[in-house]
Parts: structure tokens; sequence; C-alpha cells
């Protein structure tokens, strides 16, 4: 990973888990049962360079969901904040 790059995973917005579990926004900016496809499109909402890489979080080895490489030169939770306020999960 390059410098400037920061690492999202669907875990991340999940409202379902707990903060043990992996979430790392408060329960109601979080979306029940994020996909890979859901962060794509807040990312292009909010104008953020990305590409997708099929790899897992160490935590959720076994669901194979995915990461997300964001172009991002600032903090990392100021990254997903703005991905969870374009959060929507539309199925």
């Amino acid at each position: 990973m390059a410098q400037g790059e920061c690492i999202l995973y669907p875990c991340y917005f999940n409202a379902a888990y707990s903060r043990r579990q992996g979430r790392r926004v408060a329960r109601s900016r979080g979306a029940k049962a994020p996909v890979i496809s859901d962060l794509e499109r807040a990312l292009k909402r909010a104008n953020v360079t990305f590409r997708i890489e099929e790899h897992h979080h160490p935590a959720h080895w076994m669901r194979r969901e995915g990461r997300i490489v964001a172009e991002w030169h600032e903090g990392k939770e100021s990254l997903i904040k703005k991905v969870a306020q374009k959060l929507e999960v539309k199925r």
C-alpha cells in the first residue's frame, strides 16, 4: 500500500456489528449488511478515487467480502465518516 491510501472494509459500516467485531461508525450511521458495491457507490458520490481488491478483513477471513483501497491524504477516520454520510444501501 502506497502513502496516501486508506483501506476500507464493509464491516466498518455494518450496523449489526459491535465495535469489537469491526464496526467503526456509530450504529445510526451504519448500514445493514453493506457490501463492496455499496461502498463503491458512496465513494463515487464523494468523488474519491479507489480500487477494489479481493482481500478480506483479518477478523472476518471466512466471509471473503473484499476491500477498497482509496486515495486519501487526510486521516482514515475522516474518510470513514465521509463514506458513512454518502452510504445508502439499496437492494
